[in-house]
């Protein structure tokens, strides 16, 4: 078992408080094995397996456990008389007001509680009102670029990687870290396709699969047991799907997708598209970033982008094809920045738009370009440009798969991609 210590970390600061600890994320995340991991850590600092349960909701052994009576009654039948028990409950989305269980759980016994859930309705506005301010999120990706190395059992170098360096695998066959992310940016970071040489058609099959139990069971049978009539069109839902994957990085609105749908002979309404969105959205197919007024500081209300969880689901849905690097790029530095905690906007200027603009919890910020290259004139110059006309002294940024480059122009700090990625360049 791997260590994803990010994820690991965060559970631990909140180990034994009265917060339940929900892991969220798209399915195949890791999310079941990140319980595993935790239980794993308690036993290692001494803490007796007989105080661990855990409750795998889609297991044969609960199935038909629809009401939230029920699973309350097995788990305070189950934890009777164990001594500050801990309780792992895994996708408990689809039991109808497994909230309320969860709650009177957490008030009747003296116990430690840890949930995942693959789909963000699990804390909807209604689920949170009820535990507010007695739960944490940690939200869980796919992996990125440098924890897809880890499951590859890349041996790195000391200091600066670069794209060329080369690694010994964990099956001691050596790779360049550009060929890694090659692959990387192929098939993408779910870690059961992780562990080895990814291979097209395995990689292929297995995506294909996920999607097909996101679309049918956490959106389309989600929808029906809520009783909704919103999401019932397998066919629309997919359309949006593929439009919206088909266009990461770029702006995208409604009335936009509305009218392309119309095009192709499917006609739909605003508040239709719209709801479907919110539903691949809630899980975690895709995230919005929202435009970003850099001048006005203010957010804008249209023209945001959409970026998906993971590339390798981006290929397989729309073809795996060379000629789209540049939003492949993009799109995984969105999740890394993500990942790193920093809250991601689009930036917005009357000289042209910013890819990113990345905030931290401590008031810092960076401006960010994503290019394959800027070894052109013109191309250096459509990147530097909007950079260069920003009013203010916070960081900005190029990074470029470019191996030979200048590390700064006019204050403008250039980074490699893969360099960033793995650590080796800090922001």
């Amino acid at each position: 078992m791997i260590i994803r210590q990010k994820y690991l970390d965060a559970l631990t600061s909140f180990q034994d408080t009265d917060l339940v600890k929900v892991i969220t994320g798209i399915r195949r995340c890791g999310k079941s094995t990140m319980l595993e991991m935790m239980r794993q850590k308690l036993v290692g600092d001494g803490v007796d397996p007989s105080r661990l349960f855990t409750f795998k909701m889609e297991s044969m052994e609960f199935d038909g456990i629809e009401d939230y009576r029920e699973l309350y009654h097995i788990a305070l039948d189950r934890i009777k008389g164990v001594e500050h028990p801990y309780l792992f409950f895994d996708e408990l989305q689809n039991i109808e007001g497994w909230e309320k269980a969860i709650n009177s759980l957490r008030v009747d016994c003296d116990c430690d509680i840890y949930i995942t859930g693959s789909n963000a309705f699990l804390l909807s506005s209604e689920i949170a009102t009820l535990i507010s301010g007695r739960y944490v999120e940690i939200p869980m990706q796919t992996l990125t670029f440098s924890e897809y190395l880890d499951f590859r059992g890349a041996s790195l170098p000391e200091g600066d990687l670069g794209s060329s360096g080369v690694v010994q695998l964990g099956d001691r066959s050596f790779a360049t870290t550009k060929s890694l992310f090659t692959d990387f940016m192929a098939y993408g970071g779910f870690p059961y396709l992780a562990t080895k040489k990814p291979e097209k058609a395995v990689c292929s099959a297995y995506i294909r699969d996920l999607y097909q139990t996101i679309v049918v069971r956490d959106i389309l049978a989600r929808e029906k047991r809520r009783g909704h009539k919103t999401i019932t069109d397998r066919k629309l839902l997919e359309r949006i799907c593929l439009y919206l994957s088909d266009n990461i990085g770029n702006k995208t609105s409604i009335n936009k997708i509305v009218g392309t749908l119309k095009e192709n002979g499917a006609a739909s309404s605003n508040k239709t598209v719209d709801s479907y969105i919110e539903a691949l959205l809630e899980a975690y197919l895709f995230t919005r970033a929202d435009r970003f007024d850099i001048k006005g500081r203010a957010l804008l209300a249209t023209g945001g982008k959409y970026y998906i969880c993971d590339t390798g689901l981006r290929n397989h849905l729309n073809g795996y094809r060379g000629s789209d690097t540049g939003r492949l790029l993009e799109n995984i530095v969105h999740n890394q920045l993500v990942f790193d905690g920093y809250t991601v906007h689009v930036g917005h200027l009357r000289a042209g738009e910013i890819d990113f603009v990345a905030s931290g919890n401590s008031g810092e910020r960076f401006y960010i370009q994503v290019t394959e290259t800027m070894l052109s004139e013109e191309t250096r110059e459509r990147e530097l440009a909007p950079l260069r006309k920003i009013p203010d002294e916070f960081p900005k940024i190029v990074l470029t798969l470019d191996e030979v480059h200048p590390t700064d122009e006019d204050g403008i700090r250039i980074i490699n991609i893969i360099d960033y990625l793995t650590g080796s360049a800090e922001l």
